[in-house]
């Protein structure tokens, strides 16, 4: 186990303090690696902060230590060091367990001299799993690099609230700031980004590292999954090359991911840029962007950083932390799907498309197949991390390879198939991307799901499962007129529209929907229930499912704990504490249970074991934490457990598609329910290996297909039990403890009457034997039994009285109706019709005079003509006859003419006998049930039609009747298999060699092809089977009694005021219901009420009931005034149940949600339901279980109601606002059943304050948090006539907030801040005005080298670092991310009194806010015995409230915009700034700032007010259109009010310093030391009192000196005097508002709850009567300083050479081209230096650039048109960037590029002083080397003049190097003094500072002629050097060989001869030869021609002879002495 180190820093002691106060840090260096901790402000700082080392394969040693080092960052550098200190880790090391304490150690200064500084520490050695994870950043840097690399593969999930499925408002940001280090030489880049599908391209720039500063919105309204899966994607082109061959690189992402990162958003990220065509290029460039997706209510975040920033080095690239960026495959092997169905009779031509990313992949169309085999491999090529959240696959006919029409779809969550790790704490690395082999689920509208299977080409043996469904009941249902019946169906078995499959037992029996005497329906099966059995075939997966499911019982155990947590609202409740450790308990249990071993698995994936070993690690952690977790947070701790377990639970490979349960009626598929197949799976490993619902009752509600059905209605609630298992599994199958299965054959014999007769002779279109419906013939004798079953008994009559029910048995009363109809014949008179009586449709009915009253029923009234509606006075209506019906298709109430037709209504009403049965009873008699003694009908005969009901009693136009015979079978002794399901096939064939063939095949285990072709129906059957029926018949019923317990109902929307009208609640319990009292309207209606159901009818065993019983549902209705009814919400839960009354404690009520519609939960209701098994001791107890009984209900027991005590609330009622349409308005008070109303107020529109400023109301009312009462305020306007209207409501929902201790001794009451100054005060201030601020001329003598900006960049961090201000810290600010009133420390403002919004007494939707009321709570216990000491009054009672309303002067101070919603269609806006304050607006339309989405508008608003009656600035921003009407961007609102009362001070922030005079002086009305009088009124203290001196205070009962908070006299100029700043020192330790700058969050109607952009800005309130305010802060903009930037280049080298010539190698004609980033338009070119040899190239030229430039930005603005029509200049910022390219001229083809330099100017590397010392490594963004081997950087701004050489560089192959040195003089000047020291362009007048003189270059053409020789050398030396050289040796060497060649045989004759030697002769030709010269010559002028002949001659002879005469010499030195 890998160990780490572990040092945790608590806390530092700095003596003597330091001021200002410091912002001290520890550094901490073991090992050479550094830790920082944050930086804490102050003396005392307090850290805490944990910082780790891993050891890796390195143990501590003794001698190991840690370096501690403590800093003040908030310093200069040079000042920055407190103190050191070393801490050896030697006894870490004897015992590793150990903790190393190390308090006060004490820091060594420079001098190692100790201080009085301290640190305290803790350091320990941990292995990975102690240690908690430590946030993103330090984990990335600790970890091992496979680790790092892991963890970032794949997105995890993060918890967000859940987002209704609903289309709802959504809006995209998309900023860019940057890119750096694109690919490609010359570039001109443009950002293509699209998003969902929106295109926005940005500016083109120049460059490599181009700056963009652009922002995109992209606004949409569509459901979240949707959104969702939208695509992002960032293009960065070349737009100088074709399209084509345009991109540098891409980032791709689908919104999903974005949502799902920590505050939707990436913000500031650098994204790595890649090419996926081109996987090895690896990284193609960064680009900084923030991305952010919000929904409804989301804050964009606030980035207050600079747009550009020179130290923002943060090259962290987001895409991958390794470059570079790695690149994967994933691969889908895709092999064949099954059952492909589109429509019916129709065959498909699939192919299959998956998407991943917005890429689409597709495999070959498989052509008219429905079990396509494609056997292909489809491969993604993907960078990771992958940037998606899901797989898409779907299938798609393609007829023609045209792929019109969807078939299915399916996706793939990565997060299922993948981990990160994350969801570890520890070293676990997760997985990358692995599935299947594994079939998936294709879903698609109204069809059975079917499979597609993935990844492996292997089949899987195929197992016999079988599924059987028990229908329990079905209740709250919809009036259904038609017969229903359910059909069961597991992919496509079962299906019975499916005739290509085996028919199964997969329906139930026809039944009808019968009333259950209040508003829904249920079907009436009772004792007999519909049994279906359904068998299929699937692969083996068990050992999946039973992971799943452990894993899923102990997720349940937990959430059930959970929930039972959460409905325990009161901290003090005694059951609380114990269900916390049941909870900790099981889940420690079930988490040590262990999940089934995956590696020792044959069939396991790789994903199997993958997951296996997370969810296994998961569980071990989670047992660890519960063993350990303490009894705090404990809904968030367990909630955040469910969270992890979820994110576990998930199984992708689910191999089993969902059991669908179809409600049908009329043949068509209305409802479903989707029922998991893993949740009713069984295993043979035991209970918690199965299902959670296997073999156990559940309920389902029904659910509408998507687009049908009634909007937020159920289409019914459905009890099953069911069980699915391999058929070999099932032998002992039983699913409940009481029933007995029974198996019918059915037909129906049906005859007709004819004369009198009956006899099937008169049928007509009807067989004789027939099924219910009698579409088929099934007559008796074409019956076999199945394989497994035979008869038992012969056919016997069984007639089916549930067809037969009365639909209206439970009614109390019925309207009847029949239509009288006539015609006109062809005199024109009236005539009865062809059909007289008909109903409102036009069926015929019998007449009205025939019809009989049915037994049981009475009429009180008889037949009466309808005359209720728009008929004549005879109740005729008239129209004209339209062929075919003859019914006119509109009717009139006048008569015509041409009218042919008419009718009227004849309607009567039937009532109910009051007998001795209830109405259940009544039903069940009727079925014959539980009442053997009445009469059964023999013949069994029902008389009716078709399509209509039948009765039992003949009637006399009955013209049909039918019967019912049913046959029983009974199964054969099988074993190892549960008969049922071997009910397969129809009964009208002989299947038993089909079913035979079929077993054998399973068992043994054949080829799949074979078993998947027995599995389907022989080709002959192409009709409807005929199958058996399956019941559960129950003999014994069992009787229950519901009691439920129903307290209270609330809204939970805190945006509204819910009233509810006319509140009930209706409790439905199967297919019983009851309703409570109607109550009066009321916010929170208590109804305190027991519902009593008694004889409640259930026949499953009383233990399944008690294991599973069933949903109590209660809903919440409205009644109307009318009398309508609207259903608000319903709330859902299970009973509790006791079979045994002795053992019963009554449940105690808990708050269950009320879900209004099908998922929102808007509400929760207060009540607890219990259900009792009837006994016979129990049944004579009534009235049950003593209930108490008053005023003609049940109302609570005792031993719940809520205890009441006497309670007081007091209240401060200030006042109402806003209230346009009052006039005189009183509050009226409501609490339970106690109220209380205030005096009117009479002059509402000059003073809307009441006059009595406190109430008190004594009432009882429960103490338990849980029966916590809501507070009602109504506001009641007297109008006109006396009339009182209720004009605005609001509800305090809860009091527990404001429950106080009365006899608090530190309670300080509320008090109204003091407005008023005596007058003494008003001459100081008017003597203050005149003399202490305008006295002084020292602010305009004052140099300004700071402003207010400088205050907001030293409070952002965003000040250069170039411009320090040693006393920045007396004048620092604060700027608050959000709007002042959401700042936690500052209570919203609204600690003096809270402002409730006033709603309608009846709320519509949306409905809007029209009033405020202003007024604090206080509630406490009351005492009540009159005598006893009442508690003193929290509230003090005003006698007058003098100081309101108040004149006061506003100042409104609008720094700054940003990210506002784009307006115009270039994707900016024109903004400006309107205020509206009451009825004064302010704001010029004119001052807009043009083409900009983050406007400065530094402007200053002065207004008047009177507060209250004008409280609510609201602040506009709109969009300047020169045509159309401006658009308003968004507004928000400030309650001014709230800001004059607040106890905070937020009136006018208080300063840092108290300056009289400089930039940034006191602005307050009144002096610190009067502001602290003040202070100390409202808070009830004595005022203080200063010294004479004024350096000390007596304050609070403390003595507070200045030399506490000043340690040295502060050097700062123009602070106040010693009294005021000991009392402003005071004033920040009070917490009050500081200075400050807030941000505020636009909204707009268009698109509610969504932000539109920020605003920041601050406000200063002055009342009038506090004296004059101080002087108005100047915050205009910056102005830019024009400078001028001179760059003088001199020349350049080793550049690299481009062309060839005739003479050389390559040469290059050079320029230099450069200009400033941004303003491309002015770019300039040296002169060529034509045919460069060596690259050197000389040119003495100087460019001159104009520039604007913000120093406090770091950026040069730019203020230029777009266009030539473009309205306004757009102002752009930019870095100061140089930009340097060198060139090659040429004069035909394009110039050749030869490497750029960039250089920015505020952090741009020093030159080289050499040529040679130049190199790359200058210009490195992220430098390997370590820090004091790095190259310098400084800021040209600050430097003035630089000179020397830089690199230029250029792409080659995909990475860059050195291509040349260019060697400059940068200078800048400002414009001053550029005027002074004028200079012209290159070498133009005034060529001066410095002067360039021509540079001396020799033209190539004249060194020709110069120097021929030496050049040809030179050109034949350079180009032939080796050839030459090479040549010249060898013959060199040839020589010395036939010099030795030609002198060998004279030597070697020489010296073996040795000849006689003869003097004479040759001494005398030697010496005539010698003298022949000297002879006379005379007539040497004649002989010219024998001359020459003879010198030739005798050279020759003379050299022959020199031979001769050297070698006597050698031999005779003495012969041969020389002569004279």
């Amino acid at each position: 186990m890998g160990k780490m180190l572990r040092l945790i820093v608590q806390s530092a002691k700095i003596s003597p303090p330091l001021s200002p106060p410091p912002r001290p840090c520890v550094s901490v260096y073991f090992r050479d690696v550094k830790r920082t901790t944050r930086e804490v402000e102050g003396n005392h700082p307090v850290w805490n902060e944990t910082l780790i080392w891993h050891l890796w394969n390195h143990p501590l040693q003794k001698d190991s230590f840690l370096q501690i080092a403590l800093r003040d960052m908030g310093s200069m550098k040079k000042e920055r060091f407190i103190g050191m200190a070393t801490v050896l880790l030697k006894p870490l090391v004897k015992k590793p367990r150990k903790i190393l304490f190390v308090n006060d150690l004490t820091l060594l200064n420079h001098s190692m001299m100790p201080t009085e500084c301290t640190v305290t520490l803790q350091a320990a050695l941990m292995t990975y799993k102690d240690i908690e994870k430590i946030g993103d950043e330090d984990l990335l840097a600790i970890t091992a690099q496979e680790v790092a690399k892991q963890k970032l593969m794949f997105p995890s999930a993060t918890v967000h609230k859940a987002l209704s499925p609903k289309p709802q408002h959504f809006q995209v940001r998309v900023q860019l700031f940057e890119a750096r280090q694109l690919m490609g030489n010359d570039i001109k880049p443009v950002v293509k980004v699209v998003i969902g599908g929106h295109q926005h391209h940005s500016r083109i720039k120049m460059g490599n590292n181009p700056f963009f500063n652009e922002l995109f919105f992209q606004n949409f309204f569509e459901a979240p999954m949707k959104f969702f899966d939208e695509i992002i994607l960032i293009q960065v082109m070349n737009s100088s090359v074709m399209r084509f061959n345009a991109e540098i690189g891409r980032f791709q992402t689908d919104i999903g991911f974005i949502y799902n990162c920590p505050g939707h958003t990436l913000l500031r990220k650098w994204l790595g840029l890649c090419q996926p065509n081109e996987p090895n290029s690896g990284v193609r460039g960064y680009l900084k962007v923030t991305i952010c997706a919000l929904g409804v209510g989301d804050q964009a975040p606030v980035d207050k950083k600079l747009i550009y920033r020179v130290e923002d080095t943060d090259t962290r690239i987001f895409k991958s932390s390794v470059v570079p960026i790695s690149i994967a495959y994933l691969q889908f092997f895709i092999y064949c799907a099954e059952d492909l169905h589109l429509k019916k009779h129709y065959s498909v031509s699939p192919a299959l498309e998956v998407e991943l990313i917005g890429e689409k992949l597709k495999t070959n169309v498989q052509t008219q197949t429905e079990s396509p085999i494609w056997n292909q491999i489809l491969t993604f090529r993907i960078q990771l991390p992958c940037l998606s959240s899901y797989v898409k696959f779907r299938v798609l006919d393609c007829p023609r390879n045209r792929c019109n029409d969807e078939i299915g779809t399916v996706s793939l969550s990565l997060n299922q198939i993948s981990s990160t790790g994350a969801e570890i704490e520890g070293m676990y690395s997760g997985f990358l991307p692995c599935f299947g082999p594994s079939f998936l689920t294709l879903h698609g509208g109204k069809k059975a799901p079917f499979r597609m299977k993935e990844e492996d080409p292997k089949h899987q043996n195929r197992q016999k499962y079988g599924l059987c469904v028990i229908f329990l009941s079905c209740t709250m249902m919809p009036d259904f007129k038609d017969l229903i019946q359910f059909e069961v169906s597991i992919g496509h078995y079962g299906n019975k529209t499916d005739l290509s499959y085996k028919p199964l037992v997969s329906t139930t029996q026809y039944s009808p929907a019968i009333y259950d005497g209040n508003i829904y329906h249920y079907v009436p099966w009772y004792n007999t229930k519909p049994v279906v059995a359904v068998t299929s075939f699937w692969e083996d997966v068990s050992f999946r499912m039973n992971c799943l499911n452990l894993l899923q019982f102990t997720r349940d155990r937990l959430k059930a704990n959970l929930d039972t947590l959460k409905s325990m609202r009161n901290p003090r409740d005694p059951a609380l504490l114990p269900q916390w450790e049941r909870l900790l308990r099981e889940l420690v249990e079930d988490c040590k249970r262990p999940l089934p071993c995956m590696t020792s698995q044959p069939k396991a994936t790789d994903l199997d074991k993958n997951r296996w070993k997370l969810r296994r690690l998961l569980l071990q952690e989670l047992a660890q934490k519960a063993k350990q977790a303490p009894p705090r947070d404990m809904v968030a701790t367990a909630e955040g457990w469910l969270y992890r377990l979820n994110a576990v639970l998930p199984e992708p490979q689910m191999n089993l598609p969902d059991v669908m349960i179809w409600l049908m009626s009329r043949e068509q598929r209305v409802a479903y329910a989707q029922v998991p197949a893993h949740s009713v799976l069984f295993s043979p490993d035991g209970a918690q290996h199965s299902g959670r619902f296997c073999g156990k009752t559940q309920t389902l509600f029904l659910q509408y297909p998507e687009g049908e059905g009634e909007k937020d209605t159920l289409p019914g609630q459905l009890r099953v039990c069911m069980w699915l298992g391999n058929v070999t599994d099932s032998r002992d199958l039983e699913l409940l403890r009481q029933g007995e299965v029974v198996v019918y054959a059915e037909t129906y014999e049906n005859q007709a009457k004819f004369k009198g007769q009956w006899g099937q002779q008169f049928l007509q279109h009807c067989p004789n034997f027939s099924d219910v419906l009698g579409h088929k013939a099934l007559p008796k004798e074409d019956f076999k039994e199945p394989h497994g079953w035979h008869w038992d008994g012969p056919w016997t009559v069984e007639p089916q009285r549930r067809l037969l029910l009365d639909t209206d048995i439970n009614k109390s009363q019925v309207l009847e109706e029949v239509y009288e109809n006539q015609r006109r014949d062809a005199m024109g008179a009236w005539v009865p019709a062809a059909i007289p009586n008909t109903d409102v449709n036009g069926e015929p009915v019998e007449a009205r005079e025939i019809v009989e009253c049915p037994q049981g029923w009475h009429v009180k009234q008889t037949w009466a003509v309808e005359l209720n509606h728009a008929v004549d006075n005879e109740g005729w209506e008239y129209g004209v006859g339209i062929p075919p019906s003859g019914l006119p298709k509109v009717w009139n109430s006048v008569e015509k003419t041409y009218y042919s037709r008419r009718r009227r209504r004849w309607a009567r009403v039937r009532y109910r006998d009051h007998g001795q049965l209830s109405h259940e009873q009544e039903t069940l008699s009727f079925l014959q049930l539980h009442h053997p003694g009445l009469a059964e009908d023999e013949a069994g005969w029902e008389y009716g039609v078709f399509g209509s009901k039948f009765h039992l009693n003949p009637e006399p136009q009955s013209r049909f009747r039918r019967r019912c015979w049913h046959r029983r079978l009974a199964p054969n002794k099988v074993k190892g298999i549960a008969p049922i399901f071997l009910l397969e096939g129809s009964l009208s064939t002989d299947m038993k060699e089909q079913a035979r063939r079929e077993v054998d095949m399973v068992s043994s285990t054949r080829r799949l092809d074979r078993v998947m072709s027995s599995r389907r129906a022989p080709p002959g059957i192409t009709q409807t089977p005929s199958l058996p029926f399956i019941y559960c018949v129950f003999n014994k019923p069992h009787y229950y009694q519901l009691f439920c317990y129903i307290y209270q109902a609330r809204d939970l929307m805190a945006g509204r005021v819910q009233t509810f009208q006319g509140p009930f609640i209706r409790l439905v319990f199967l297919n019983h219901s009851q309703c409570t009292q109607t109550l009066k309207s009321s916010a929170a209606p208590t109804w305190a009420q027991t519902l009593i159901f008694q004889h409640l009818l259930l026949y499953e065993s009383p233990q399944d009931t008690r294991d599973s019983p069933p949903c109590v549902v209660l809903e919440l209705w409205q009644r109307d005034p009318q009398g309508s009814e609207t259903l608000w919400g319903r709330s859902m839960w299970h009973p509790v149940v006791w079979l045994d009354a002795q053992d019963r404690i009554l449940p105690p009520m808990r708050w269950h949600p009320l879900v209004k519609g099908l998922e929102d939960e808007e509400g929760e209701i207060l009540a607890s339901c219990e259900l009792i098994l009837e006994t016979e001791s129990l049944r004579q107890q009534l009235p049950m279980l003593s209930v108490p009984w008053k005023n003609g209900i049940y109302i609570l027991p005792k031993s719940i109601q809520p205890t009441l005590r006497k309670m007081a609330i007091e209240m401060l009622v200030w006042g109402l606002r806003n209230m346009k349409q009052a006039r005189s308005p009183r509050l009226l008070v409501e609490c339970w059943e106690e109220r209380l109303q205030t005096e009117p107020i009479r002059d509402f529109q000059t003073n809307p304050n009441f006059a009595q400023s406190a109430l008190l109301l004594t009432l009882y009312m429960p103490t338990e948090e849980t029966f916590v009462l809501p507070l009602v305020l109504k506001v009641v306007d007297n109008q006109d006539f006396g009339q009182e209207t209720v004009v605005g409501q609001a509800n305090v929902h809860s009091l527990q907030p404001y429950f106080c201790d009365p006899w608090a001794e530190d309670y300080v009451p509320p008090r109204p801040p003091t407005l008023s100054v005596k007058r003494y005060q008003e001459l100081l201030g008017y003597l203050c005005e005149k003399f202490w601020f305008k006295s002084s001329k020292a602010e305009d003598e004052y140099d300004q080298e700071v402003d207010w900006w400088s205050k907001l960049f030293w409070a952002t961090g965003d000040a250069p670092q170039t411009l320090k201000y040693k006393y920045k810290d007396y004048h620092t600010l604060k700027v608050y991310d959000c709007e002042l009133e959401a700042v936690p420390a500052f209570q919203g403002l609204q600690d003096f009194c809270q402002t409730f919004k006033l709603y309608q007494e009846r709320p519509r939707l949306d409905s809007p806010v029209v009033g405020e009321f202003k007024g604090q709570f206080r509630v406490y216990p009351f005492p009540e015995n009159p005598e006893a000491p009442k508690p003193p009054r929290q509230f003090p009672l005003w006698p007058k409230k003098e100081d309101f309303p108040q004149q006061c002067l506003v100042r409104v101070y609008m720094v700054r915009a940003f990210h506002l919603q784009p307006q115009d269609l270039n994707g900016l806006c024109d903004p400006y700034v309107i205020l509206k304050l009451g009825q004064t607006m302010l704001g010029n339309r004119d001052k807009y700032q043009p083409n900009t989405l983050d406007p400065i508008f530094g402007v200053m608003f002065e207004l008047s007010c009177t507060i209250p009656l004008e409280k609510d600035l609201e602040i506009q921003l709109y969009d300047f259109d020169l045509f159309s009407p401006d658009d308003m961007i968004g507004t928000t609102v400030i309650d001014l009010e709230d800001r004059l009362l607040s106890g905070f001070g937020a009136r006018c922030g208080l300063s840092k310093s108290y300056c009289q005079s400089g930039p940034f002086r006191w602005r307050d009305q009144m002096p610190p030391s009067l502001l602290l009088e003040h202070h100390a009124k409202r808070k009830g203290l004595p005022p203080p009192l200063f010294s004479p001196e004024g350096d000390s205070v007596y304050y609070n009962g403390k003595k507070f000196e200045l030399q506490s908070f000043e340690l040295k006299p502060p050097r700062a100029r123009f602070l106040g005097s010693k009294k005021e700043r000991l009392a402003l020192y005071l004033l920040h330790t009070q917490g009050l508002v500081p200075e400050h700058v807030e941000t505020r969050t636009l909204h707009s109607d268009s698109q509610p709850g969504i932000d539109q952009g920020k605003v920041q800005m601050w406000v200063d309130i002055f009342p009038k009567k506090l004296g004059p305010p101080g002087p108005p802060v100047n915050i205009g903009p910056r102005k830019p300083k024009r400078y001028e930037l001179r760059c003088v280049i001199w020349k350049t080298t080793l550049v690299d050479p481009k062309e060839k010539s005739l003479s050389y190698d390559r040469i290059n004609d050079i320029y230099v081209k450069g200009w400033l980033f941004g303003l491309e338009k002015d770019m300039q070119k040296t002169d060529i230096h034509y045919r460069s040899v060596t690259g050197e190239g000389i040119f003495n030229w100087r460019f001159t650039f104009t520039l604007d430039y913000l120093a406090a930005e770091h950026v040069c603005v730019l203020s230029e048109k777009d266009y030539i029509w473009s309205l306004d200049p757009t102002v752009t910022k930019f870095p100061a960037r140089l930009i340097i390219q060198v060139w090659d001229n040429n004069i035909i083809s394009m110039d050749d590029f030869l490497g750029v330099l960039e250089l920015d100017l505020s952090d741009m590397p020093l030159p080289a002083p050499h040529s040679r010392l130049c190199s790359v490594r200058m210009l490195e963004a992220d430098p390997k080397w370590p820090h004091f081997l790095q190259h310098k950087h400084s800021n040209l701004f600050k430097m003035k003049n630089v000179a020397g050489w830089w690199p230029c560089q250029v792409l080659d192959g995909g990475k860059w190097r050195l291509s040349g040195k260019v060697k400059m003089t940068l200078e800048i000047l400002t414009e001053k003094e550029a005027l002074i020291k004028a200079a012209g362009r290159g070498q133009s007048e005034p060529n001066q500072y410095p002067t360039l003189h021509p540079p001396l270059r020799t033209h190539t053409l004249f060194m020709w002629f110069r120097s021929p020789i030496g050049k040809f050398i030179r050109v034949v030396w350079r180009r032939y050097r080796f050839r030459i050289i090479a040549t010249a040796i060898i013959l060199l060497i040839g020589l010395l060989l036939f010099n030795f060649i030609y002198s060998a045989p004279n030597y070697l004759a020489m010296s073996w001869i040795k000849p006689e030697l003869r003097l004479n002769a040759p001494i005398q030709i030697y010496a005539n030869i010698i003298n022949a010269p000297n002879t006379s010559s005379a007539n040497s002028s004649n002989l010219t021609t024998p001359q020459q002949s003879l010198k030739r001659t005798t050279a020759l002879r003379l050299k022959h002879l020199q031979g001769h005469v050297t070698h006597l010499r050698d031999i005779l030195p003495e012969l041969l002495a020389p002569q004279n």
